[in-house]
């Protein structure tokens, strides 16, 4: 990379010695004295040099166009007139001709660097100057042209004299063309509004393929029963493409098939396409019927998804695959192996979809080198970013694409392990490399190969994370998948919270450190861990008063001494991160929806612990009121109320804690488990015990507190309360 020092900067005060060494040093250095001039740029630049005259935008500027500008072209002078307007007060208008202070938009001029690079390379590059009066884009394509002006937006300044551009040129393409997120709508269903902003959002990283997994979000027009009340319909999907195509980020639909599909076959009239019968969780791979409603589902979803140019049939974790007597597939498993079973099925699955002139993508579509059965060529192949470069070599000879799969980052509730991940079970359970290492690892190593034609960055809604807790992944894989040289992870961490949340963020990194562990903490509370891993137990409660003399047995406050003692001090920790938060909310930093989002889970985590806090001081209650049995029956009887005040405070908490959940994260998404007055949501619960599905509703998230039965415990103690009262007591008491 080619990196220059601007004029103005301080570090111009040097030695002359030391400039020479610096402007010598290696690439990564670009990143570091960007920072350092108050540039954030997402994803890192090819090449950049810093020098020249500030173009200071004014109060009025022209956006100028080619003559011929496409609309697309257009398009993308429009948006970035109208954030212009939003961000910095800037009025800008469309011209034909430079006028005064000018951004001029254009496909001429444009420098054999970009134009000779592969085509789809070169039809996403683009170059930016920026000078005194004006600022120029050059690309070849209309995706390049939109692209420098996202790159425009990221790298204005605040200045004494306005908002300006550093002198600067910036020579720009991806490492890695194809650039997708993988959206999980499975457990939940984001309003339109929120899908278009979240398009957007990824769109001013240079992501440009959304795979969008519908599972029943999607009204199917040839199988309407399996669309989920509130579905998204047809002409709803085609027009949300549209849009996404505006800002060049192509919507692909993931329809899952084989495994995954409990969406599908929960319904009695599409049961007997189970691969067993007690298992709604995938096809059986030998039945016609099987690919026969698959392609219902998949020719609706091509047309749902007008000039998209890949299908995504999912086809992994097929838990049942081989399992099957009387179908036969036992039998096959045992004779062929399970590899070749779901390559038959891929294979005969892509085969319609590929004459609609779709890639087919598949999670499971591994390419063998020898083996006489391999997926359809012209399909893609997940690799993993360490794959060497004979292999890759010779799958592209094949004819195959290649996407790097960017590992899952894991099934956490509340929060991603983004700086913090544990596994194993435990005294095994340890430390492990966290989510932005490993994603870093595996695009950045995969982008400097030059061989992959994609990245896909995976996000699972096993647990149900809000959507935007994966912002920070996305655009994680956004910076590698197009520039694997740089910057360092620390560098890119340093400037994602600046770029992402603004200037005036403070202690961000922190936050997401205590809302990572505060995650773990949730997950290792009550029963939630053990749900998805298969062993479902009940947390005991302390024990209830019995008998003439209050006898119970005292074992609570032993049994749970660490979770105690973790619950104080995890409390300590919410109240930073609820500072943290009411500090950047005070600050007004940008999304700062985000803060909102960030306090619930605060919350929910904090009344976890007041629930552990809350068991202990009943416990405590109860012990008292057996020890004033013998000294006051009035006494002991006041305790035992003050019992059942705890209990009533914890109930209380939990419903204003749960209902205001609610509230903010329905102001992006439709309730969990809708129905309507045209259709009622039918629920069943996944093979995989998924943590997000666990109940039809939200209430997924306090289904372990429901389930220790504080309810029922209170009414037994106020039964033993009346006859106590009725027995030791002479005086009139108001009921419990």
């Amino acid at each position: 990379m080619n990196y220059n020092i601007h004029p103005k900067h301080p570090l111009m005060l040097l030695s002359s010695l030391f400039l020479f060494l610096f402007l010598a040093a290696p690439a990564q250095e670009a990143t570091t004295a960007l920072f350092n001039e108050g540039i954030y740029l997402i994803p890192h630049p090819q090449e950049v040099s810093l020098e020249g005259d500030d173009f200071v935008l004014g109060s009025e500027l022209s956006i100028v166009l080619d003559r011929k500008a496409s609309d697309r072209d257009r398009f993308a002078a429009t948006e970035l007139a109208a954030q212009l307007k939003k961000e910095w007060g800037v009025n800008a208008v469309i011209a034909g001709s430079a006028s005064g202070k000018s951004i001029i938009l254009t496909h001429k001029g444009v420098s054999k660097k970009v134009t000779g690079l592969p085509k789809k390379k070169a039809m996403q590059g683009y170059q930016l100057t920026a000078e005194a009066d004006q600022l120029i884009i050059r690309a070849k394509s209309e995706a390049g042209l939109f692209y420098g002006t996202q790159t425009i937006l990221q790298i204005i300044k605040k200045g004494t004299s306005g908002a300006y551009v550093p002198g600067m040129e910036i020579t720009d393409w991806p490492d890695i063309p194809e650039r997708a997120c993988h959206y999980d709508t499975k457990h939940h269903q984001d309003k339109r509004a929120y899908v278009e902003s979240f398009i957007r959002d990824l769109a001013r990283y240079k992501i440009n393929m959304l795979v969008w997994e519908w599972e029943d979000k999607f009204e199917y027009p040839s199988h309407p029963e399996i669309g989920a009340p509130g579905a998204f319909t047809m002409e709803e999907m085609q027009e949300i493409t549209r849009y996404a195509k505006q800002y060049h980020v192509q919507l692909v639909p993931l329809v899952q098939g084989l495994g995954h599909v409990s969406y599908i076959l929960k319904w009695p009239q599409h049961s007997h396409l189970r691969e067993i019968p007690a298992s709604n969780w995938e096809f059986c791979p030998q039945k016609d019927g099987s690919y026969e409603l698959l392609n219902d589902l998949w020719q609706d979803a091509i047309k749902a998804t007008p000039g998209s140019e890949y299908m995504h049939i999912g086809t992994d974790e097929s838990y049942e695959l081989g399992k099957g007597v009387e179908c036969g597939c036992q039998a096959e498993v045992e004779q062929t192996g399970k590899h070749a079973m779901m390559t038959k099925f891929i294979a005969r699955s892509a085969k319609p979809l590929m004459k609609e002139g779709r890639t087919v993508m598949a999670w499971s579509a591994q390419y063998v080198p020898g083996e006489d059965l391999n997926p359809p060529k012209g399909m893609v192949i997940d690799a993993w970013g360490r794959m060497g470069t004979e292999h890759l070599n010779e799958i592209k000879k094949e004819g195959y694409e290649i996407f790097v799969y960017d590992p899952n980052p894991g099934i956490e509730p509340l929060f991603l392990p983004y700086f913090y991940r544990l596994r194993g079970e435990g005294d095994e359970e340890k430390e492990v490399e966290n989510c932005l290492q490993r994603s870093y690892d595996a695009d950045s190593r995969a982008a400097k190969t030059g061989l992959f034609d994609g990245m896909i960055n995976t996000s699972w809604d096993d647990s149900g994370l809000h959507n935007q807790m994966w912002m920070m992944s996305f655009i994680n894989s956004a910076e590698w998948s197009w520039s694997g040289s740089n910057p360092t992870l620390e560098e890119f961490i340093n400037k994602y919270f600046m770029n992402y949340y603004g200037e005036d963020s403070r202690d961000m990194r922190e936050l997401f450190l205590l809302l990572n562990k505060a995650g773990y903490y949730y997950y290792q509370s009550l029963e939630r861990r053990v749900w998805h891993y298969g062993d479902v137990g009940k947390t005991h409660l302390p024990d209830l008063p019995r008998g003439d003399n209050l006898e119970y047995d005292e074992f609570w406050n032993r049994e749970y001494a660490v979770k105690i003692d973790e619950s104080n001090e995890q409390l300590k920790q919410m109240e930073r991160a609820r500072e943290i938060i009411r500090a950047n909310q005070a600050a007004g930093v940008k999304h700062s929806y985000d803060l909102e989002l960030f306090t619930t889970i605060v919350d929910l985590v904090s009344h976890t612990c007041n629930t552990y806090l809350a068991l202990s001081t009943l416990e405590k209650a109860v012990k008292e009121a057996h020890n004033q049995r013998f000294l006051s029956h009035q006494a002991a009887y006041q305790s035992m109320e003050n019992a059942v005040e705890i209990i009533e405070t914890n109930l209380l908490e939990r419903h204003k804690v749960y209902h205001e959940l609610l509230a903010i994260w329905e102001k992006t998404r439709l309730p969990k488990g809708l129905s309507t007055d045209d259709k009622e949501f039918f629920h069943r619960q996944d093979r995989a015990r998924h943590f997000a599905f666990r109940r039809a509703d939200m209430s997924y998230l306090i289904y372990d507190e429901q389930l220790l039965g504080l309810e029922d415990y209170k009414e037994k103690l106020l039964e033993y309360m009346d006859w106590y009262k009725k027995t030791y007591l002479t005086i009139t008491l108001p009921s419990g």
